[in-house]
Formats: C-alpha cells, structure tokens, sequence
C-alpha cells in the first residue's frame, strides 16, 4: 500500500466516524450526563419508546413498504440464521473458556441481542439514507423477535426457569403494530392522511429519544468492572456477529442495500434488553450490563471500520 491509498483510507475512516459514528455517540453521550442532572429516570424514556414511539416507527414504515415477498423471506431467513449462528459461537465461546453455566449463557445473551434498533437505525440511516429504512426496519423486527426468543430459552435454561416469558414476545407493541401496517399493505387500501401523518410524527421522535435513553440506562449503571470475560464476550458479538454474516448472506441471495444493511446490524453492540432480561432472571446482570456498556465504547473503532469497508 503507497502513501496515497492510506492516506485515503485514513480520509474515508476519518469521514465515517465523524459524519456517521459521532452523531449517534453525541445523543447518547447528552443522555448521559443530562439524565443524572436533570433526574430523568431511562425507565420512563424507554416506556415511551417501546410502547408508542417505536410501533408509530414500525407500523408507518411497513404499511407503505415496497418489497418483494420472496426478497422479505429471504431477509427473514437470513436473520434466522445468523442470530442461531452467533449464539452458538458465544455458546461454543464461553465452554472453550470454561466458563460456568451462568456465564456461558450470559455470553449467549449478549452474542445473540445486538442494539438493532437505538443503534442499528440511525447508524444505518446516515450511512445508507432513507432508501436504508425497510431492510433496516425488517432486520430490526426480525432479530428483536429471534432474540427474545434466544435469550429468554437461554436464561431460562440456566436459571432453570420457567419458558412462559418465551412467549411474551408476541405481545410486544413493535410487533404488534405489524399487523394492521401490514393489512393496509397487502390489502392496497391507502393508509388514512391523519393516521399517517400522525404514525410518521411520532415514528420520527423514535431515533433522537431512543438514543438520548441508551445514555441515561449508561450513567445509571453502577459497577463498572472490566474483565477478560467482558472483552470476549463483546469481541464475539462486534467482530462474530459481522464475520458470520458476511459468510452466510451469500448462500440467501441478498445483493445491495440488503446486504450492506443485513452486515451491519450483524454488527452492532449488545443491546440494554440483554441487561433486563439478564436483570430478571438473576444471570449475573452486573456482567451484562457491564458487557453492554462496554461494547457499545468498544463499537465506536469496530463499527467505523465495518461502515467504511461497506
């Protein structure tokens, strides 16, 4: 490589952190340290956002979604088994290390639920445009539903707890709302103007409000530990996630802005929902949630690099 070419991979690494990358760690960072200040509890932010923000979200951009159904198909089972892959890696991953059960399922736990939606969305967004937010939509509702189902199983096997949680994900409001988006979708009745501009007011405040509430879970967190085990388990799901996606996409067809787009929200860091559902059935939660923490920090050089080579 001569100086020029790495001067202008320097350039464009350079470009994507600061037009891409430092947006979204700005909003978070202003939840950080506004939500102590100001006293802002991230539960009711992420009330909020879960259960009005996020449907509006979901529910305006599948009802007037234009996409194939076999492409759609493809998508969905593509996430199927890339989400099955790398929860088997962070499985496979923490018996190589030896790890006791509870820590090999919380290696599940944050391999298999990346931040596809505070994350995901937005980074996608400003990388790809709007032409991004379908596939990006539909990766989020598919893996948010695989994960759930993953991870809720996977605590539960190691808590020996009981699967009824497994089936709560059909009650959450995103998926939910893609019911009637999609009877207005296949049915080809036009969306009502007021429930449209109404769904697309509030689907609007999603981004902003869903990121402002990372940074406030981030400042409530109170034991900051790292550790080998933090690092392993955020390496397999920044660095395995995208590696095993970037495998498998071939094998379901998908080309372009499917693609580029299924890669990256293989690559996002683990998601807070790890640290609740780990909160709730008692699977060392101070360990996820200081994975989390630590691998949405260490995303910031993993994720620069993937949207630069994409």
């Amino acid at each position: 490589m001569n100086i020029a070419d790495f001067s202008g991979n320097t350039g464009a690494l350079l470009l994507v952190f600061l037009n891409v990358v430092t947006p979204v760690f700005i909003l978070v960072a202003i939840g950080y340290f506004t939500g102590p200040l100001l006293k802002i509890e991230a539960r009711s932010l992420s009330k909020i956002a879960y259960f009005v923000f996020v449907p509006a979200f979901v529910f305006n951009i599948i009802s007037e979604a234009q996409i194939a159904a076999e492409l759609a198909m493809m998508m969905l089972g593509f996430t199927l088994v890339a989400q099955v892959a790398v929860a088997l890696l962070g499985f496979l991953v923490g018996k190589a290390l030896r790890q006791s059960r509870e820590i090999t399922a919380a290696f599940v736990l944050i391999a298999t639920f990346g931040n596809v939606g505070n994350f995901g969305l937005p980074l996608i967004e400003f990388r790809f445009g709007e032409i991004a937010r379908i596939p990006a939509t539909i990766y989020f509702l598919a893996t948010i539903f695989i994960s759930f189902v993953i991870c809720v199983g996977v605590a539960s096997w190691a808590r020996s707890g009981g699967m009824a949680a497994v089936f709560s994900v059909f009650k959450t409001p995103a998926l939910l709302a893609v019911i009637p988006a999609l009877a207005f979708n296949l049915s080809g009745v036009g969306v009502p103007i007021f429930l449209s501009r109404m769904s697309g007011l509030l689907g609007q405040a999603m981004i902003p409000v869903m990121l402002v509430t990372l940074g406030v879970q981030m400042a409530e967190i109170a034991k900051i530990k790292i550790n080998f085990n933090v690092f392993a388990a955020s390496t397999v799901r920044l660095i395995g996630g995208p590696v095993l996606a970037i495998i498998l996409i071939p094998f379901f067809g998908l080309e372009g802005i499917e693609r580029d787009t299924g890669i990256l929200q293989a690559a996002m860091p683990a998601a807070v929902l790890a640290s609740i559902i780990a909160l709730e059935y008692k699977l060392i939660p101070e360990f996820v949630t200081t994975t989390v923490l630590f691998s949405t920090l260490y995303s910031i050089v993993t994720l620069t690099i993937i949207l630069t080579l994409i």
